[in-house]
């Protein structure tokens, strides 16, 4: 520590979970990493995140032992698709770990573990504060969801590689405009309602409801303001192949996904796929849904996941 500047050490003492990342210790930080008030490329909040974390858990538990931290994601940055949040529940259960605030779960033998309720609770409280120093006000729901996860469905993300874009059109017109957040959030609700029956009766019949419900928020979320040409653009183009889009992430821009059923034919995935690459979209094939974060051994993970960390 003695290497840092005397504001930053005056202010490691109030480094604290329970408490949001001041003004105070993030122009310090900034200042400490050669970071320009301002800058907010994801490289130079990453950075933040990191060197607030890592002081803020020494501070709370004693120093976190010198360790190599790689960090490889397949998440894009910057298209509201939570990879700050990803990243920010990995570093958190990663700091806490080693410095003996949560155990190592893993048991020899095995190849992946995940650790208790009570110490996710205290990773996702991290990783919050995280969040914070990202993107300064979260809903804490990014990281809620990056360290427990839920449900699963299969589904396309397409990106149009086009920068999101803010809209101010719900400030300026509220009595417009407020109902249409209303219909969106029984949309919310409907939805995960939906969901949470699925597992118990996975009946096909459930997934013609959440095509409809994909449909309705497209619509309502263009009339917010947040979407875009190339967003409608791709919205038709999978429709004639019977599949349904929709807008995620950021908005303006960013990233689409594509709901596929269980008994969507490849052909009919494939041909999507090659007319919106075409158009010059990206395509990443995924689930909503995951175990949440996971301790893994190195003999769990795949060939070309240890190729990118080893090039990191």
């Amino acid at each position: 520590m003695s290497c840092l500047n005397s504001p930053l050490l005056a202010s490691i003492a109030d480094f604290d979970e329970s408490k949001s990342p001041s003004k105070e210790q993030l122009d310090a930080l900034r200042e400490f990493a050669g970071i320009a008030a301002g800058a907010s490329a994801p490289e130079n909040l990453a950075t933040l995140a990191f060197l607030y974390m890592c002081l803020a858990v020494s501070a709370k538990y004693g120093d976190v032992p010198s360790v190599d931290i790689v960090v490889w994601s397949e998440l894009p940055t910057g298209a509201g698709l939570g990879s700050s949040a990803a990243y920010a529940v990995c570093l958190a259960a990663a700091l806490l770990m080693v410095c003996g605030a949560i155990s190592c779960p893993l048991q020899e033998g095995e190849s992946t573990a995940r650790w208790t309720e009570e110490e996710l609770t205290l990773i996702n409280s991290w990783a919050f504060r995280g969040e914070q120093v990202i993107h300064g006000n979260p809903s804490g729901v990014d990281n809620a969801v990056g360290t427990w996860a839920r449900s699963v469905l299969r589904q396309y993300m397409w990106s149009p590689e086009i920068p999101s874009r803010k809209n101010h059109t719900i400030k300026e017109f509220p009595a417009i405009m407020n109902p249409v957040l209303d219909s969106i959030d029984a949309i919310s609700q409907e939805c995960q309602s939906v969901l949470e029956t699925m597992p118990a009766n996975p009946s096909p019949e459930h997934y013609p409801v959440l095509e409809e419900f994909f449909d309705i928020n497209q619509h309502h979320l263009n009339v917010l303001g947040v979407g875009h040409p190339s967003l409608d653009r791709l919205c038709q183009v999978t429709a004639s192949h019977s599949l349904h889009s929709k807008l995620t992430g950021a908005g303006g821009g960013g990233c689409g996904i594509t709901l596929l059923p269980p008994d969507t034919s490849p052909l009919a995935v494939e041909a999507a796929k090659q007319d919106l690459c075409a158009c010059g979209f990206e395509c990443w094939e995924t689930k909503i849904g995951a175990p949440g974060v996971t301790l893994h051994s190195c003999s769990s993970l795949s060939a070309r996941v240890l190729h990118a960390l080893a090039q990191s």
